[in-house]
């Protein structure tokens, strides 16, 4: 069939509507008309070759939400009319899958960076017939259709917003459940949050609904900072302007009990370590630009737990599901996160993102009824 796709042609290059073919979905595969699709940094970071991306051209977009076209004969839990949330792929039969730890798949490269399915084949093709680097994490989103695997598509209440959930399959979850599925974050406890893009606000989001009494923000960025207090947050802390170890020590002489970092940064991460009780624990999420360095010597006697996590370290089958009530009994609002924009202003949208003008911007792709 042909679709319409956001098409990168080369390294750092806008992205191009364009028609293209689209196969029909394998035995294990749905086909998904897209009613909305998140704009999340791991776009940005494959279409600028950074880290994992699959060459060019490519279709990107991993945070889809749609209804259901058409599944083949060997999905059995899923039919066509069902509204879905696309997530990351993962093979779900290795030993890591098996034990609940599907963001660690021993195949998770392949099926969410390689540019194609795990046995090299293509279902995008350009008119000339050539195939498209496509399968980003198993969906290519950025479209009017998108095929996905059987095991990164979640069926979702028909009541639910189905033009804000897609933001649920990566960035949101991410957040939410380094929070609620890693950290484990107690009734009463304290936590720092580094960075309130989209993924810090849904670990502040998280933080209140786990029942933290404090819940610190950290960041330069100080309209992001006085948003966070709505959403959570009982203290902000510009760092720019403050010394974050002695502020957090000004708040709780002996310490925060968690952290979470968003930003990937050494002097962010070493703040935050610097910051926690003893037996603290540190949740990594941010992508680095370098490699981490650690002062050792100092945390040595402290028994810190630092855990780099993927996606939330979540069950997507259970956790998104989960998200949803939450988002439902107004204890997630994380549609205030949400900017919406026309398909054809991606570039747009993508601009807004990068300088900060939209916490997360959600690009309207296909309309169906609520």
């Amino acid at each position: 069939m042909e679709i319409t796709a956001a098409v990168v042609k080369e390294k750092g290059s806008d992205f191009k509507l364009e028609k293209v073919s689209l196969d029909k979905p394998a035995s294990e595969e749905v086909l998904v008309k897209i009613v909305a699709t998140g704009i999340c940094h791991t776009d940005m970071v494959a279409r600028d070759f950074v880290m994992g991306a699959p060459g060019f051209p490519v279709i990107l977009g991993h945070e889809g939400a749609g209804i259901i076209v058409s599944v083949g004969e060997d999905v059995h839990h899923l039919k066509a009319g069902d509204h879905v949330v696309l997530t990351y792929g993962f093979c779900g039969e290795c030993e890591v899958c098996r034990t609940g730890n599907s963001p660690y798949c021993y195949e998770f490269f392949q099926r969410n960076f390689s540019g194609a399915r795990v046995d090299g084949s293509h279902n995008h093709h350009d008119h000339d017939g050539k195939p498209i680097n496509d399968n980003f994490f198993s969906q290519s989103s950025f479209a009017t259709y998108a095929i996905a695997h059987k095991n990164n598509v979640i069926q979702v209440p028909n009541e639910a917003p189905l033009e804000i959930l897609g933001p649920l399959g990566c960035g949101i979850q991410t957040g939410a459940g380094a929070v609620i599925n890693t950290l484990k974050v107690k009734v009463g406890s304290s936590i720092v949050i580094s960075g309130t893009g989209a993924v810090g606000l849904a670990a502040v989001m998280a933080a209140k609904a786990s029942s933290a009494t404090t819940i610190i923000a950290v960041d330069i960025n100080q309209e992001r900072l006085d948003f966070s207090k709505e959403l959570g947050a009982t203290h902000t802390i510009n760092s720019l302007n403050e010394n974050v170890v002695e502020r957090i020590k000004a708040i709780l002489p002996n310490g925060v009990q968690y952290g979470v970092d968003t930003t990937g940064r050494n002097e962010v991460i070493n703040n935050t370590l610097a910051s926690l009780a003893p037996v603290g624990e540190l949740a990594v999420i941010g992508v680095a630009t370098r490699p981490l360095e650690l002062e050792t010597n100092i945390f040595l006697t402290k028994g810190y737990k630092i855990k780099f996590v993927n996606q939330g370290d979540s069950v997507p089958q259970e956790f998104i599901p989960k998200l949803i009530k939450m988002y439902q009994n107004g204890q997630f609002p994380f549609d205030k996160l949400i900017k919406t924009y026309p398909f054809e202003e991606i570039n747009q949208a993508v601009e807004d993102s990068e300088k900060g003008r939209t916490i997360k911007s959600v690009l309207r792709i296909g309309e169906y009824n609520a």
